[in-house]
């Protein structure tokens, strides 16, 4: 059995009786025969043994990993250890694949002797509607091309905005050897808290040829209650994963240099994404740690402007100056947003915020002046300036 299996699927399970029937069903019908199933139950409290059990005798290609509730990442790596197939796949356990995904990519993926294959995925409601919504992860461009995501990239907005594609660990699979040759491991932080940002980064990180495909084949369940994306209490779970990363860098310098600028605006975008879905009370621990953070990378030289674009990077220098200023602005601009139409007009007719709006005004136009002398040189700046200026005053004599 051993040496026939193309396609390892790790399927890691806790607590998900309601939808893992439907899961494992679709991975025991997959198009592709010669797969095994490694079913990692951590450390289940309701039925999900028993329904793993119902599989394993029935399916010689099904296996299970009984432990302890010893979180994600240790389920994964756990089922990577044991994996005995040519590549290795991922079907989360309150989530189902389309018969054919591990056939279509498995072929496309030796065919072309990938390290891995990412395909896209469909967000999945079975509520009040059953639903499906394709969502696709690259472009005409890059469908099927296979790239080295380090080397391939002569711009570096490009590189930034491969890698932040979704992770979507469980829409790829992954060649064995180049998982283990590479020392590709999950962080083993509690629960389940957002590991596969580390992971999909070493992954790209240390892949010298992988394609991304248009087609989807992995429906992702969006109405899982229990699911760690409804849960706004890890607060600094995705400060673990950042710091997995440097880790990685820090021990692989070849990788360094090309892709620590790279990570520090992933990790822009990954903590502001977090701020914004905390719950209130969490929001201000959250934002003064990720400026202290990004204030040692500063001094550290880790912050490449030329990775951001250049409203990020003013967001990002704000933040690090005074993160209290900048929590208090985001608190204000979110409650306008809830204000009664009364109360908004209010505030913005009066004189405070006159004054405060014209000074932004002012800011702004300083800001974007300096800009345009970065970009199209100080003689073309003024002559701009003064055509502006001249064409307000033609308007106003036509008044």
């Amino acid at each position: 059995m051993e040496g026939n299996v193309k396609v390892s699927i790790v399927v890691p399970i806790y607590n998900v009786e309601k939808y893992l029937r439907q899961c494992l069903d679709s991975i025991a019908n997959q198009t592709l025969k010669e797969i095994e199933v490694i079913c990692v139950n951590d450390g289940s409290t309701d039925t999900s043994p028993a329904i793993i059990q119902e599989y394993v005798k029935k399916d010689s290609r099904f296996k299970c990993i009984d432990k302890p509730n010893t979180g994600y990442g240790n389920s994964m790596n756990r089922g990577f250890d044991l994996a005995c197939g040519e590549y290795i796949g991922i079907v989360e356990s309150d989530d189902y694949a389309d018969p054919d995904m591990f056939e279509s990519l498995y072929n496309q993926a030796h065919k072309h002797n990938l390290d891995a294959i990412k395909s896209g995925y469909y967000l999945y409601y079975s509520r009040p509607k059953e639903k499906n919504i394709k969502q696709v992860i690259v472009s005409p461009a890059l469908d099927r091309k296979t790239i080295c995501p380090r080397e391939d990239f002569s711009a570096k907005m490009e590189m930034v905005e491969f890698y932040n594609i979704k992770p979507t660990i469980w829409s790829a699979i992954y060649k064995r050897d180049f998982i283990r040759e590479n020392g590709i491991r999950f962080n083993e932080t509690p629960g389940a808290s957002y590991q596969d940002a580390s992971f999909n980064f070493k992954v790209w990180a240390c892949a010298n040829r992988v394609q991304l495909v248009s087609d989807a084949y992995l429906h992702y369940r969006q109405d899982n209650e229990n699911s760690s994306v409804n849960s706004t209490g890890k607060v600094f779970c995705v400060c673990d994963e950042y710091k997995e990363m440097k880790r990685f860098l820090s021990e692989n310098p070849v990788y360094q240099g090309k892709l620590e600028g790279v990570r520090n605006r992933l990790k822009y975008d990954s903590y502001i994404w977090n701020y914004d879905r905390l719950a209130q009370k969490y929001k201000y621990i959250f934002i003064e740690r990720a400026a202290s953070e990004f204030a040692d990378d500063l001094k550290e030289g880790n912050l490449d402007e030329t990775y951001f674009e250049w409203y990020k990077w003013e967001d990002l220098m704000k933040l690090i100056e005074d993160p209290v200023s900048y929590h208090t602005k985001k608190a204000l601009d979110k409650e306008v947003i809830f204000m009664n139409k009364e109360e908004y007009e209010r505030i913005i007719n009066s004189l405070p915020y006159r004054l405060a709006k014209k000074s932004i005004s002012i800011e702004k136009k300083l800001a974007g002046g300096i800009k345009c002398c970065k970009d199209h040189g100080i003689i073309y700046t003024f002559f701009y300036g003064i055509k502006k200026i001249v064409g307000r005053l033609v308007r106003r004599g036509k008044r």
